[in-house]
């Protein structure tokens, strides 16, 4: 089954409140929002330009493994750096796509260099959730004949 809606629609569904953060926060205040905020990432913002994404698994890889301390590490010290971005025209399968390729689970929506979003593997599994459950809807609906006829 194939799964249609753009990256606008979804933001439209989801919202679009991003969630950002120095790269020269400490690593614990960027935990604390994490957990604040109830979110897995955060993008990493100088002024106005993104310049990585601090994520819980970058916590838990390169400061709690490593024995860092992240009252006093930096995140960018820890970022992910490599920013794989999607702009509003993109589909939900091209954002499952380059999640798998890329394994990874957040995906800032940017244009003209602004970030208008950010979507999670969360957030595309919800939307195919509910776009498979609104076929199976009609299709029950066609098959017992209650589906709308288009002719009166």
């Amino acid at each position: 089954m194939r799964v249609t809606g753009t990256v606008d629609a979804l933001l439209k569904a989801k919202g679009n409140v991003v969630w950002s953060i120095s790269p020269d926060a400490m690593v614990y205040d960027a935990i604390s929002m994490l957990a604040e905020k109830n979110v897995g990432a955060l993008m990493v913002m100088e002024d106005e330009t993104l310049v990585g994404i601090f994520s819980e698994r970058d916590y838990t890889r390169k400061v709690a493994l490593l024995g860092k301390n992240s009252r006093t590490t930096r995140v960018r010290e820890i970022l992910s750096s490599e920013i794989v971005p999607v702009s509003l025209e993109a589909t939900v399968e091209d954002c499952m796509r380059l999640m798998t390729e890329h394994r990874i689970r957040h995906l800032p929506v940017v244009e003209r260099n602004q970030v208008l979003g950010v979507l999670s593997i969360g957030d595309l599994v919800n939307w195919i959730i509910t776009a498979q459950q609104a076929k199976i809807d009609q299709l029950e609906n066609y098959i017992a004949g209650s589906y709308p006829s288009t002719t009166e």
